[in-house]
């Protein structure tokens, strides 16, 4: 299932003019306000491209994209630059995901300790957070 918000042919031009950019500036990556005067694309433009980009890098066997706060996108194989770009987004995504338990679920579940699709809820997310703990 496609994440992209716009999956039609302007989506797949803003991702493609994306991908070439940052093909050009390789091995240096660009930040996002770089990326989008580089592409003349808008910001709404440029943040469906890149959706679309991460939707399509594996159909397409391309190099994997990834984001630093220091050297912005860029498609890299360096072990070390996949390692620190994975660690940070799962260690976001288990933020989130205690977020989302601490903050909703539980009192949720504490109102309604008796339904089974919120002790259902609170099984899984405590499973997500625990393989992501397990991984970041």
């Amino acid at each position: 299932m496609a994440r992209s918000r716009r999956k039609g042919d302007a989506a797949r031009r803003h991702a493609e003019c994306i991908r070439r950019i940052l093909m050009e500036a390789r091995p240096a990556g660009l930040d996002f306000g770089q990326l989008m005067a580089a592409c003349e694309l808008t910001r709404a433009q440029a943040r469906d491209g890149l959706a679309m980009l991460r939707d399509t890098i594996t159909r397409n066997g391309w190099l994997p994209l990834v984001y630093s706060r220091l050297d912005g996108y860029m498609f890299t194989l360096d072990p070390d630059e996949l390692e620190r770009f994975e660690v940070s987004r799962i260690r976001e995504l288990l933020t989130e995901a205690r977020r989302l338990a601490d903050a909703t679920i539980a009192p949720h579940a504490a109102h309604a300790p008796q339904d089974k699709r919120v002790q259902y809820i609170v099984t899984q997310i405590r499973a997500v957070e625990a393989t992501l703990d397990l991984i970041a």
